[in-house]
Order: C-alpha cells, then structure tokens, then sequence
C-alpha cells in the first residue's frame, strides 16, 4: 500500500519560497500548524496586526467570504468588528475599480476617504468616481478634501461636477475662500497691534543718520506725527483700561 504524501497548504512566506526557487533550492524550513486552512489565516493575520492595511483586511474578508461562505455576522464575529466594518471594506474590492485600489495601495488616497466618499460615488456613477480619484492623485488629499468635493458633486450643478471632476485643486480653493469668515473688530484690532509689535525698530546708527538729514521743518512735521501717534496708542490704553474695570 503506497501512503499518500501529506498536502500542505502555505499560509506564509510567498517571497521566500519564489527567493528559494531562483536560487534552485528545492527544499526550506517551514513550521506546521495542524489546523484548518481558514484557522491558519486568522492566526497568521493576528500575529502580524498592525502592519495590515484596508486593501489587505478586503482581500482576506472576500477570500474568507467566497471560499467558505462566511457570513458578514461570521466575519464580523471572527474579526471582533461590526458588520458596518466589513462591509466597508468589501466596498473597496466589490465597488472601486482597480484603478482607485492601486491609489490606496500606493498611499495615494486614504482608504477611509475612498470607503466613506468614493464607494457611494462609484455605485451611482463609476466613471465619476474614476474621473475624480485620478484628479485627486496629484493632491494626496485628506478624508475631509476628499469629503468636500464628494459633497459638491452631490449638490453642484453639471458644470460644478466637471470642475470637480477635472480640477479639484481650484474647487477647493473657491471652496476655502467662500467659507472663511471676515475677522472681527477684535481680530483687526489684534492683527493691528501685531503689525506694531513685530515691526522691526530702526537701528540707533541709522536713527541717528536720517534725524541728521531731516530739515527742520520736516523734522517738527516727523515729530508732531510721531506724538499724535503716541496719544492715540494712550488713548486706547484708557478706553481698554475703562472697559475691563470691574464695577
């Protein structure tokens, strides 16, 4: 009775065995778990958490899902996570073109941009969604970017959306522009004083000098500026000094 060779099924170490075959090895050392295939990916994935990104949660989720027909409640349990997160991150294999997934590879864009924001474009209009995340590549925009633009395409007009679709960079500039309120007469008043403080006093050799090269009259001219300027900075002394007394 000839037995039958043990099948193993590798779990880890891919780039290794590729290494061990360029240098014409046909043998390496490995360590053998005694469990089920799908046991063996949950524990490889845990010895290694924290070096995991969405797209590799996505890919182990959809593999789990397809081969062994686990649920969202099952993979959310073995995953200690809500279902709302499973689905999230199925939505960037299931929704995204592999465009808009190699830019989240690469760090181009943020998965929980794409997850909140893309994923909901691309199932209404996946051109649009494509159109917008190549634009966006160049910006490495943040989640909140990436959120104003989704939502001036939801609300904006067809030459909005192209604007958008074609530059998003000066959408929002506009964006930033229109939002930013005018300062208050505090805020003046600070911005005022700040121009004050931080000029830079004239240095006593060139003090002396342009004195020197003033006439006369043009010297009591500076001077009398020079003292109006002083009473009103005095004057708003008191006026605060009044104002902020207690009664």
């Amino acid at each position: 009775m000839i037995e039958e060779t043990p099948q193993f099924i590798l779990i880890d170490g891919y780039k290794r065995v590729r290494a061990m075959k360029r240098l014409a090895r046909d043998t390496v050392r490995a360590t053998c778990w005694q469990m089920a295939e799908a046991e063996a990916l949950l524990l490889e994935r845990s010895l290694r958490r924290g070096h995991e990104d969405a797209l590799d949660q996505a890919w182990l989720l959809a593999e789990l899902q397809e081969r062994y027909q686990w649920s969202l409640e099952e993979l959310a349990r073995r995953f200690e996570r809500s279902k709302s997160w499973v689905s999230g991150r199925l939505a960037l294999l299931q929704a995204l073109p592999a465009s808009i997934q190699e830019q989240i590879r690469v760090g181009t864009l943020s998965a929980h941009a794409a997850m909140k924001y893309l994923v909901p474009l691309a199932r209404v209009n996946a051109a649009a969604a494509q159109t917008l995340a190549t634009a966006l590549t160049p910006l490495k925009p943040t989640s909140r970017q990436v959120g104003a633009l989704y939502a001036g395409w939801q609300a904006g007009t067809m030459r909005t959306r192209e604007l958008i679709e074609q530059s998003p960079q000066i959408y929002l500039q506009a964006q930033a522009t229109r939002e930013s309120p005018p300062p208050s007469a505090t805020q003046r008043f600070l911005q005022d004083l700040g121009l004050w403080r931080h000029r830079a006093p004239c240095p006593p050799y060139l003090e002396g000098r342009l004195l020197a090269q003033l006439r006369e009259n043009e010297l009591e001219e500076v001077t009398a500026a020079f003292a109006r300027a002083n009473g009103e900075v005095q004057r708003l002394v008191q006026c605060f000094e009044l104002e902020t007394r207690p009664c």
